[in-house]
């Protein structure tokens, strides 16, 4: 017998299909056999992480976009001022550590 919980996330399921290279295939085939996890449960993972990493890429992105109509940008001497000043402060504190 399916418990509820069992039977709650088999309803809250949604199928996606999409075409890859025999050679993708193969290595998630191996990588659900050596973990013991089933090929859905490593696609919903490595699908979880890439949409992470996309979604903060295109948050941080729309943030710049923002600042920059705003008027909070630096000009080039700006930026490289602070950026020589941050490795020099880096420097420092990896000198005395």
């Amino acid at each position: 017998m399916i418990s509820q919980t069992a039977e709650q996330n088999m309803a809250n399921r949604a199928t996606v299909t999409f075409h890859t290279t025999p050679e993708l295939k193969e290595r998630l085939d191996k990588l659900a056999t050596v973990t013991r996890r089933s090929k859905s449960f490593l696609t919903n993972e490595a699908v979880e992480r890439y949409l992470e990493a996309e979604e903060d890429f295109v948050s941080k992105i729309m943030q710049g976009i923002e600042d920059a109509d705003a008027g909070r940008t630096y000009t080039s001497a700006e930026m490289k001022e602070h950026l020589y000043k941050f490795i020099e402060d880096r420097a420092a504190a990896n000198r005395t550590s």
